[in-house]
């Protein structure tokens, strides 16, 4: 929840926002805010975010340095200068997408039509949309899905990653869209010449409203004939072959939000991987260094200068020294071991340390080795799950969203009002588990829960009510398969013991329908 400080700020930031528009055109408002936040330090974060999952680090921009005169550095270009990475954090990003994306989640609800409308939107592609938007919400601290049609008619979910998005809410505790900018980038010609554009389009419930970015200033983007730099978000055309534009109740952008800070993971772990990086330069420069692994010592050297003396030593594998006298020359050395011992060390210290910070867990901890216990193994995943349950919160309340837009599209395509129907969205957190444990576990529980439950549970299931229907279907197999065994009729009469089967019992004396022989 925000503080009080928070609410006052944001208060005083709608006050403030409020009174410029007053004072200056929506035009002027848009190009100031924009120009602000293109290099503010959180969009400057989460362009970092994504730059460091794609292994663009800093180090790659490092320049090797020495002491000069008067103590200052300088930048030296002879000396080896590697840039190695070791991308930690886009292995965290992966394993906090994957443990709680990286299985279909589950919708359940009372309603079963209902529910198998939605699991036709929420079909693989759109898990995949969502699992990639989980990753671009790690990077950048949230992430956005834009429902929109295609051609066809079909109810679709595009990605747009963080930085692209400044949002305007209504309020402070950012659950409430007043309006947004989307800043994106696309690459086209002024005449001849390629040239980069920044796009702008304004998001509000009138619909979408395009613009070129030319330096601070907005411009109606007239440069495609085909559309006007207004438009709505949906286009239909009637029984007449008008078409007629219609606009969503809602700002169609969903948040998907990594926590409710919106903060992203690079922010947690940025100069621990910086640190990993440099560790294994440093050690790679100081390996390929022999001023630093070996000191020449030399004695009436016949040269000019040690640059010669060098260049005679790489070219001929030799250098000519002078005597002089009852002075003997020489060339001596004096050795400097690098200790990777050191290095490994220190590695494994900011390695520990980034995965604690950025609430990970450790594939090749202790507690998974011989035969762990399932009290071991959660142990191991007790700081992603904490983490996953932020995000799970936030991603519960952007389907309550998804949701929505979902339900006014069955509406609107005649498929059914499902306003007010209550569903469950159930997330299922890949957690490594000790399956032998599991199984054994799932066959004590045998008539105290029930079978249904039991098969949600066991680990080599992955659709219980489809297993039950399985079940269900052996069973009746079995069944059927053991009475034509025991050549079962059901309209024979059954006999008692000693009788056999297909004949009639005896009749007893008395019975009706039984004469006395005379």
């Amino acid at each position: 929840m925000l503080n009080f400080i928070d609410f006052l700020t944001a208060k005083v930031s709608s006050l403030i926002r409020q009174g410029a528009m007053s004072r200056m055109s929506d035009k002027e408002f848009l190009e100031k805010e924009i120009a602000r936040w293109k290099n503010s330090p959180q969009r400057i974060m989460q362009i970092k975010g994504h730059l460091y999952y794609d292994n663009e680090h800093d180090v790659l921009k490092r320049k090797r340095t020495m002491i000069g005169e008067g103590g200052k550095l300088q930048t030296v270009d002879n000396l080896p200068n590697n840039r190695l990475i070791d991308n930690q954090y886009a292995k965290m990003v992966n394993q906090k997408a994957n443990y709680l994306l990286g299985q279909p989640f589950v919708v359940k609800g009372d309603n079963t039509g209902y529910v198998e409308l939605l699991k036709e939107v929420f079909n693989k592609r759109f898990m995949k949309t969502l699992k990639n938007g989980g990753k671009a919400a790690l990077n950048g601290g949230i992430s956005w899905l834009h429902p929109y049609y295609t051609d066809s008619g079909e109810l679709l979910f595009r990605l747009f990653p963080s930085y692209e998005i400044l949002p305007f809410w209504k309020d402070s505790e950012h659950t409430i869209l007043d309006f947004a900018v989307r800043l994106y980038l696309v690459t086209g010609y002024e005449g001849t010449t390629p040239k980069i554009f920044e796009k702008v389009e304004v998001y509000d419930l009138t619909g979408i409203h395009k613009f070129i970015l030319d330096g601070d200033v907005l411009i109606p983007d007239v440069s495609t004939e085909e559309e006007s730099f207004e438009c709505t978000y949906v286009t239909v055309t009637d029984d007449k072959g008008e078409v007629i534009g219609l606009n969503w109740e809602k700002i169609p952008l969903i948040p998907l939000k990594y926590n409710e800070e919106e903060i992203p993971l690079l922010k947690r772990v940025k100069s621990l991987q910086d640190g990993i990086n440099v560790m294994l330069s440093d050690f790679e420069n100081n390996m390929q260094e022999d001023s630093r692994n070996t000191i020449l010592v030399l004695k009436n050297y016949d040269g000019q200068d040690l640059g010669e003396f060098r260049r005679n030593l790489a070219t001929f594998g030799a250098v000519k020294i002078r005597c002089s006298g009852d002075t003997n020359g020489g060339v001596e050395t004096l050795e400097i071991t690098v200790n990777a011992e050191n290095y490994k060390v220190i590695l494994e210290i900011f390695k520990k340390a980034l995965i604690e910070n950025a609430m990970g867990y450790d594939a090749k901890d202790d507690r998974l080795s011989g035969n762990p216990n399932q009290m071991n193994i959660q142990s191991m995943y007790s700081d992603i799950d904490l983490d996953a349950n932020d995000m799970e919160t936030e991603l519960q309340a952007a389907f309550e969203e998804i949701i929505w837009f979902v339900n006014v599209h069955f509406a609107n395509t005649g498929q059914g009002d499902f306003d007010g129907e209550k569903v469950d969205v159930i997330f299922n957190r890949d957690m490594l588990i000790n399956k032998t444990e599991a199984i054994e576990n799932c066959a004590k529980s045998t008539g105290i829960l029930s079978d249904e439950t039991v098969v949600e549970q066991h680990p080599w299931i992955d659709d219980p009510k489809e297993e039950m229907e399985r079940l269900k279907r052996q069973k009746e197999e079995e069944q059927a398969e053991f009475e034509q065994q025991q050549g079962y009729n059901p309209f024979q009469q059954t006999g008692k013991a000693g009788n056999q089967p297909g004949k009639s019992p005896p009749k007893k004396e008395g019975d009706p329908g039984e004469s006395e022989e005379v």
